[in-house]
């Protein structure tokens, strides 16, 4: 499986998972096994690969911090933060407009 391939698969799990949450039919803890299982199958990923990072990997990898940085309570009643991390899944969707403020890099 090449990188793009990578970050277009876990690209839709993520936003799956984020949704689910918000809407109450995921709970916390299994959103941050997400988190874990995404970094532990990255591993498996040569760090010297040259491939360059697109918008949509740059999104991915500063949503997926997001999801692990902020507490349960902030990702759930943070109305700033949930329209911030909104923005991120539609354009992981296609559903918008590349968002200028993501600065996710590789792990």
């Amino acid at each position: 499986m090449s990188i793009s391939q990578f970050i277009e698969e876990k690209s839709r799990q993520l936003c799956f998972y984020l949704r689910a949450f918000w809407q109450g039919t995921l709970n916390y803890q299994e959103l941050n096994y997400f988190f874990w299982d995404t970094l532990e199958e990255w591993s498996l990923y040569r760090s010297d690969d040259l491939e360059p990072s697109t918008h949509k990997e740059r999104v991915f990898w500063h949503l997926l911090h997001q999801i692990h940085y902020w507490r349960e309570d902030q990702l759930t009643d943070d109305e700033i933060l949930r329209e911030e991390l909104t923005h991120c899944v539609a354009y992981l969707k296609g559903e918008s407009v590349y968002p200028m403020d993501c600065i996710g890099i590789r792990p």
